[in-house]
């Protein structure tokens, strides 16, 4: 009952409440799990026909092309999307720059920063070359865009990008880079409750109502919490070093199976933070590797490593197949994770069984059976 209990809590959907305000919150790395959060958010806003989006950033960046594919998505929402560097202390540093500005109202708390656009290099480094210029220049070109779309200050978004400038809260407000002040999601909310905005098809949408509307919080479900760690440098480099390790030792010293099988779990699971493996191609690296682990275990025996190897890589597979199947997991979702864990279960003790079987009841030639 406790896995169930543990699977409803973790499958249970936003709140479907219809005309709310639906409010996103990142705090971290902008990368592919704040992609898919957010294409998330704003499909279940538009779903239930919500007044408008709230996203509470504090980034201080991350990948160009999330980025990019986040800002498309704010774009062409069909519902108001409010983007708000908060609370105060928070920034929006180089991609988060182009993710507020790309709200159809952008706003700052006080002591909050945005800017420092400028593309670097995955370590930190200044991209050199002809390269790093033309990355520079799309990325300008980008910045523009964004900036040009909304009526906001496209020169200072240029700047930003070429020459890493930065403004506080109170600076962006006066140079249209932002179009307001607001300590907190209510006073934002109270600021903006009469304004009209644009979407993307010229519909205008009038923000009356927000104010006092009903606000429904949408954080990152358990699998995006999930892979949002994995998806961590420290994390992923942990796991990437464990899988080698794993590996070599079983090359050293062979039989002794469970550095190998950790080994390998340990590597998928990197190549997956790491982003070389897509969700859906690391669900199939597991599943693939829990069937062979299983029929080495019937074939070879491993004193029941290759099986436990083989049950956990089945499990993780069918977890990220099945978080990555939907943007919302309903409860017939939750059923089906249900079924496959008690599935995974019984598959597990029926490995055992047959262990037990073949080493204590199966027939031999000098006894007909073995001795217990």
């Amino acid at each position: 009952m406790s896995v169930v209990a543990c699977l409803i809590g973790i499958g249970c959907a936003p709140d479907d409440t219809s005309r709310a305000v639906h409010i996103l919150t990142h705090e971290g790395d902008v990368n592919g799990v704040l992609e898919r959060y957010i294409e998330r958010g704003v499909t279940h806003a538009e779903d239930t026909n919500a007044r408008a989006v709230v996203i509470r950033i504090d980034t201080k960046g991350g990948s160009i092309d999330s980025m990019k594919r986040i800002v498309g998505d704010i774009e062409s929402a069909q519902v108001p999307m409010i983007t708000w560097v908060g609370p105060p202390g928070a920034e929006a540093i180089s991609a988060g720059t182009f993710i507020v500005m790309a709200g159809n109202i952008a706003a700052m708390a006080p002591n909050t920063t945005i800017g420092a656009a400028s593309p670097i290099s995955g370590t930190g480094a200044d991209i050199e070359g002809v390269l790093g210029k033309k990355i520079e220049n799309d990325t300008v070109a980008f910045a523009r865009g964004v900036a040009e779309l909304r009526g906001r200050n496209s020169d200072w978004a240029e700047k930003a990008v070429r020459n890493a400038i930065s403004a506080s809260a109170s600076d962006a407000v006066a140079q249209n880079v932002v179009d307001l002040q607001a300590v907190d999601i209510n006073r934002l909310l109270e600021n903006i409750d009469e304004r009209t905005v644009t979407l993307l098809d010229g519909t205008e949408i009038p923000l009356d109502g927000v104010f006092g509307a009903v606000q429904v919080e949408n954080p990152m479900n358990f699998y995006e919490r999930i892979l949002s760690i994995v998806s961590s440098p420290t994390v992923f480099s942990l796991l990437f070093l464990a899988g080698l390790a794993g590996i070599a030792i079983e090359f050293l010293s062979p039989g002794n199976i469970f550095p190998g099988v950790a080994g390998l779990i340990a590597l998928i699971a990197s190549f997956l933070g790491i982003g070389t493996l897509l969700p859906g191609e690391a669900a199939i690296a597991f599943i693939v590797l829990g069937i062979i682990l299983l029929i080495l275990e019937f074939t070879l025996g491993g004193g029941g490593i290759f099986a436990t190897g083989g049950v956990t890589a089945l499990v993780l597979g069918q977890t990220i197949a099945l978080g990555q199947a939907s943007t919302e997991l309903s409860f017939q979702r939750v059923m089906v994770a249900t079924g496959i864990v008690f599935g995974t279960i019984a598959l597990f003790v029926a490995v055992i069984l047959f262990l037990l079987a073949r080493k204590y009841w199966a027939p031999t030639a000098e006894t007909g059976t073995r001795e217990l």
